[in-house]
């Protein structure tokens, strides 16, 4: 006897495709309590969750729900071709990318172009992350190839160098630095930072300027480069990003400036990373490759 149903597998997909009731009742034209009961009724009849559930916080799929979709598209796959259905499903075979938040207006969309393009028959999927939580994805599963800073990774994981990025220090015009053309971490040791409050961004930063001999003040965090920048541009600090967006105003309009930091030893490489030191299967080695020359070449 069969105890989930094939629409109860179809909805519990969607789920899983889209990132949660809403999206997916958007897709499927369907009320979001039916989606949350048939996810309901699957994970009591499995005894397990599927996805996890925090309080303000997106839906995630569980390891045991990322392995009960791949699953379950499969079967959806071959039901349709029992039916004879004509149109084009999605393939069995799934290439999960994964970027961190302040590469992902700059590199993100390029990089799915460029997958798509060398694995058409493969569903790419997309998460945007911070540093711990790609290199918590890839361990776990929920990404196979990331593309962030070479930061935070140990010998357990294989990187492949796309290209350098060197930090800019972002101040307003009438700040005392902002005439300078570019600055060095000695002029900016002399006034209040702002720096990203991902633990490992901040760390990296700080740890340029000890390296140095310099042990700067930091006026505040930010959760965001944009928010980094609008701190930056009303005059609370000067903010250190790696991260440039070729743009002279902040969301609001605030004129803003930004200059490169001289000092030779602050370049930082921008990876693909996966998980695993050993050869890559066929179509995350693909993946790579297209994702290898298309960095390469912006």
């Amino acid at each position: 006897m069969l105890y989930i149903s094939l629409r109860q597998y179809e909805y519990v997909c969607a789920i899983g495709h889209h990132g949660g009731l809403s999206a997916a009742a958007q897709h499927m034209n369907v009320s979001q309590p039916a989606l949350s009961n048939a996810l309901t009724r699957v994970e009591t009849h499995l005894g397990y969750p599927l996805f996890s559930r925090r309080r303000g916080a997106a839906m995630t799929l569980t390891p045991q729900g990322r392995k009960f979709i791949d699953q379950a598209d499969d079967l959806l796959k071959r039901a349709a071709l029992i039916e004879g259905a004509k149109q084009q499903d999605i393939g069995t075979t799934r290439l999960r990318l994964g970027c961190f938040v302040d590469l992902a207006p700059f590199l993100l969309a390029k990089a799915l172009h460029a997958v798509r393009d060398a694995v058409p028959d493969v569903a790419v999927t997309h998460g945007i992350d911070s540093f711990e939580g790609l290199i918590d994805g890839l361990i776990d599963g929920q990404f196979d190839i990331v593309l962030t800073y070479d930061l935070g990774m140990d010998a357990g994981f294989t990187r492949l160098d796309l290209f350098d990025s060197s930090p800019r220090a972002l101040v307003h015009p009438d700040h005392p630095l902002a005439r300078s053309g570019q600055v060095t971490l000695a002029d900016l040791s002399k006034h209040p930072l702002i720096l990203s409050k991902e633990g490992l961004s901040a760390q990296h930063v700080l740890g340029l300027f000890q390296r140095n001999g310099f042990n700067p003040t930091v006026s505040c965090r930010a959760e965001s480069l944009e928010i980094l920048r609008s701190l930056a541009a009303h005059g609370e600090g000067v903010g250190i990003s790696y991260a440039n967006p070729p743009v002279d105003f902040t969301y609001d309009r605030v004129p803003l400036v930004s200059l490169p930091i001289s000092d030779p030893d602050t370049a930082e490489a921008v990876v693909l990373a996966r998980h695993g030191t050993g050869p890559a299967d066929t179509i995350v080695a693909s993946a790579e490759q297209a994702l290898f020359k298309k960095m390469r070449s912006l």
